[in-house]
Order: C-alpha cells, then sequence, then structure tokens
C-alpha cells in the first residue's frame, strides 16, 4: 500500500476520536502531502482543520471528502 493510500484511509476515519487527535491526524496527512508536492490539498486540508476548529461540521466534512476524491485522482496520475 502506497503512503497516499494511507493518506486517504487516514482522511475516510476522521470521524474518530477526539478533537486534538483529529487535528493531530490531518497534521500527518498535511505532511505527507508537502512531502509529495500537492499544494492544492494541502490549501484544502489546512481548511478542513480550520472548519473543525470553527465548529463547522458539515464544511469540514465536506472539504475531508472532496480532498479523498481529488488524493485519489492524484494517486491514479502518479501511479
Amino acid at each position: 500500500m502506497s503512503k497516499l493510500d494511507n493518506v486517504i484511509a487516514t482522511l475516510n476515519n476522521l470521524d474518530v476520536g477526539s478533537l486534538d487527535k483529529i487535528i493531530e491526524q490531518l497534521v500527518a496527512v498535511r505532511k505527507e502531502l508537502a512531502r509529495h508536492k500537492l499544494n492544492e490539498l494541502l490549501n484544502m486540508v489546512d481548511a478542513c482543520r480550520e472548519a473543525l476548529s470553527r465548529g463547522e461540521l458539515e464544511e469540514f466534512r465536506r472539504l475531508r471528502e472532496t480532498a479523498v476524491s481529488r488524493l485519489g485522482h492524484a494517486r491514479a496520475k502518479m501511479g
């Protein structure tokens, strides 16, 4: 399994756990995206974290789902 597969799995499972744990996972996702120079997705993960911090759960979920979708397309192009 590729690192991007792990990122997708992490994003898909962000509904579980404490707020601190979810933010910690978003930071780890961000580091991996930066490593792959996926700047558009970096911005989306930042926006996702900000929405979560503001308590905007619908926006958080929408951004997360969009990030997962775009990451899947990016993975296909890279692989």
